[in-house]
């Protein structure tokens, strides 16, 4: 680890960390079929290249932070498609190594001497379960089983050197304990933890967020708390929530607001909400957020508006 909290020392040389948009939809958008329970994982095998141009697209648009293509990328999710533990390591090293390609080429190419950061995705059991269940909680495992079905992902990303981990779309303060007591091997590692939300002052499985947040403060190792893939118009309740609860910084990186439907694995149009990401950021900059970015169905040409925006901020 070059750095033990790249969060603490980036936002020391600039206000907002603009973390990047939604990988799997992206690459849907670029032809890829990800209707399949290793979702955008499928793409580190059948196209890695894709994923290095995403990223890149990103960076272009202005992000600081790409996440890497690993949140449904776990040797059981491999496993169950005739992966061996070894090849399963290896596409997880290949998820870091793409962002770094795009980073390298972007820097080369505009000649720029800027921190860019790599987050190591950590998707919840949920994702595996691929059935929708990273927005209810609705799963059970004892401590030791959650540790071990993210300890050889988690060890993988720390050994081919990300910045840190994000230990995103999380829904179960269960799993939420065992990942953090699961850190503690990984002493040089820093995290930062997303969470989804039942309601602005609940976890997806029902547990009160001051619970859980009090649980994140103690962890040294939790560099910046949030929420991701909640809709855009419920970030700024979820924001007033957590800025009571917690000093750490806070980081938001929302969906663009549409329905997600587990049976198909599709995104429908939520025509209900007026909310954008011009017209919410001022508020939610205002809230204390400091790293911002985008979920599902967000785009670079999001990015690069979050990016033009801050930029006046």
């Amino acid at each position: 680890m070059k750095n033990n909290n790249p969060i603490s020392t980036l936002l020391k040389q600039k206000k907002y960390i603009i973390i990047d948009g939604a990988l799997a939809s992206e690459l849907q958008r670029r032809g890829c079929d990800l209707n399949d329970s290793l979702w955008s994982a499928k793409v580190l095998i059948e196209n890695p290249e894709l994923i290095r141009q995403v990223h890149y697209d990103y960076f272009k648009a202005g992000a600081d932070c790409a996440i890497t293509a690993s949140y449904q990328a776990t040797p059981l999710g491999f496993a169950k498609k005739g992966i061996t533990l070894e090849q399963s390591i290896k596409l997880i090293k290949t998820s870091v190594e793409l962002a770094k390609q795009a980073k390298s080429q972007y820097l080369d190419e505009t000649k720029q001497n800027k921190t860019l950061l790599i987050a190591g995705s950590v998707g919840p059991y949920g994702a595996y379960l691929a059935n929708g269940s990273e927005y209810t909680g609705d799963y059970q495992l004892s401590e030791s089983e959650f540790i071990d079905f993210h300890y050889n992902r988690i060890k993988a990303l720390v050994d081919a050197e990300v910045d840190l981990l994000a230990c995103e779309t999380l829904p179960s303060f269960a799993e939420i304990k065992a990942l953090t007591k699961l850190l503690e091997k990984f002493p040089t590692v820093t995290s930062w933890f997303s969470l989804t939300l039942k309601d602005p002052n609940h976890l997806s499985d029902g547990t009160p967020l001051s619970l859980v947040i009090e649980h994140l403060n103690h962890c040294q190792q939790v560099v910046s708390i949030g929420v991701n893939c909640i809709a855009l118009e419920n970030v700024t309740a979820a924001l007033e929530s957590l800025q009571k609860l917690t000093q750490k910084p806070l980081i938001v990186y929302p969906n663009s607001g549409e329905q997600y439907d587990p049976t198909t694995k599709q995104w429908h149009k939520n025509h209900h909400h007026n909310c954008t990401f011009t017209n919410q950021l001022p508020i939610w900059v205002k809230l204390g957020a400091t790293l911002i970015g985008g979920c599902c169905q967000t785009t670079p040409n999001d990015i690069n508006e979050i990016a033009t925006l801050l930029k006046g901020s």
